[in-house]
């Protein structure tokens, strides 16, 4: 618990508008019963203090059964919060659900997209227009097929996340 009240400390406007008892209490036991220790709840509550205010039973059970439907189970899910603790503010159905939607038309199967995204959480926050489609289009320009693409992603999940100007085509012309 010293790790949370620290936590609060560098992060005093927990303390101001969220109510001990209906904000910060249950969220972080809820973090705990996921399989969290006390310093993976602060370094998450540090990485995104708003999760403190999201609402746990219309934002972060439904993200959570959401990926444990995928094939994720609890301990898993705790590591990708603790790695990238914004995962549980992205809109469930504007964000996360065409992210994997995409990946699955690519050619993935739950168990691809369940290790690509708990290796790389991060990729859940990464633009379709901006990061995924133009570096598959640049694959597939290689000769690269929809199924080797989907293995390179489950491979290698940063990929989807290196400039194609200054890292991937330069290796390539090398």
């Amino acid at each position: 618990d010293s790790q949370v009240a620290k936590t609060i400390a560098k992060f005093p406007q927990l303390m101001g508008s969220l109510s001990l008892e209906e904000n910060l209490k249950p969220r972080v036991q809820w973090l705990k019963e996921l399989g969290m220790d006390n310093t993976q709840v602060a370094k998450t509550i540090m990485k995104f203090p708003n999760l403190m205010s999201c609402s746990l039973e219309d934002n972060l059970k439904p993200r959570v059964q959401w990926l444990k439907e995928l094939g994720i189970d609890d301990s898993q899910v705790a590591k990708m919060i603790t790695k990238f603790p914004s995962l549980m503010g992205v809109s469930l159905e504007g964000n996360l659900k065409p992210r994997v939607q995409w990946l699955k038309e690519l050619g993935m199967d739950n168990s691809q997209v369940a290790k690509t995204i708990t290796t790389l959480p991060q990729l859940m926050g990464f633009s379709l227009e901006e990061n995924f489609k133009p570096r598959v289009q640049w694959l597939k320009e290689l000769g690269i097929d929809d199924s080797q693409v989907a293995k390179a992603i489950t491979k290698h999940p940063p990929i989807m996340g290196y400039s194609l100007e200054e890292i991937l085509k330069p290796r390539v012309q090398w």
